[in-house]
């Protein structure tokens, strides 16, 4: 199935795009589709997580959310969505699906003085102060969300397979260079791709899995995994650590096989000599 994903650029038209896509190439557009979900793991109000990932959250809402866990649940909440075909946009979509090779990761922009331009007529206003600070703390918010997530830019041109400047470029041009693109042998579904998004689903869900689990909360370690099959891999303070995150990771849907090469430290035997 056809997998885009975008950048969610206040003011660029990426939405109008979007809807073309939609249409074109026969999969949903997903942002506020996955709020429910994410609310609900969370056990937050949904108004409370969209002011969080759109940056508008207020100091009390910041300090009483948990940033790890949103982070994890959200990855876990894009891949599953992907996995079926979509026009993502937002969340860090472009950069999370950078491994899987069809999935056609896009930059839609324009000029900051013509992306309020287009906001004051959208809301009829004639305060550009506004707007205009209404556009910085969205692209602030994305921007946190890059860095926290990927550790990168997201305005960086590397991040993108096509970057498309609609000053220059129609709405119905920049979806017809989407589409040509996702058509292109490059971008085609391959039995390859698709088990390189199904591994990174899985991950993701056993990431949310632990997470959840209150006796494997607070652990961190890596995933990996390969057609069903995982391994873990990292120290957990004691055996009981060990089985519980054994226990969790095996009862994940899709979880054929666990290779726990989890290490305990009370096991580890220090150097001789020390």
């Amino acid at each position: 199935m056809p997998l885009v994903a975008m950048t969610r650029e206040m003011g660029s038209l990426g939405m109008d795009v979007a809807r073309i896509l939609e249409s074109e190439l026969q999969v949903p557009v997903v942002y506020h589709e996955m709020i429910n979900n994410l609310a609900d793991k969370m056990r937050l109000r949904k108004s409370h997580v969209i002011r969080l990932l759109g940056g508008k959250a207020n100091l009390f809402e910041r300090l009483t959310a948990d940033k790890t866990s949103l982070s994890i649940y959200t990855a876990d909440e894009m891949l599953q969505v992907a996995s079926k075909g979509a026009v993502m946009r937002g969340w860090g979509a472009a950069h999370l699906l950078r491994p899987v090779k069809h999935a056609v990761r896009v930059r839609i922009c324009a000029p900051f003085e013509l992306r309020v331009q287009r906001m004051m007529r959208r809301l009829d206003t004639n305060d550009r102060d506004a707007v205009a600070t209404e556009i910085r703390n969205s692209d602030e918010a994305q921007g946190a969300i890059a860095r926290r997530h990927f550790d990168i830019d997201w305005q960086d041109p590397e991040g993108y397979d096509l970057s498309l400047n609609t000053e220059r470029m129609s709405v119905e041009q920049c979806a017809e260079e989407i589409i040509q693109l996702s058509r292109k042998p490059d971008f085609i579904e391959t039995e390859e791709s698709h088990r390189a998004l199904s591994d990174l689903a899985l991950q993701a869900s056993i990431k949310a899995a632990l997470r959840a689990d209150p006796s494997t909360r607070g652990l961190t370690f890596g995933v990996d995994s390969e057609g069903g099959r995982v391994r873990l891999r990292g120290i957990v303070h004691t055996r009981e650590e060990w089985k519980n995150a054994t226990r969790v990771v095996t009862s994940v849907h899709g979880v054929t096989g666990v290779k726990s090469e989890l290490r305990v430290t009370a096991e580890i035997r220090a150097p001789m000599g020390e």
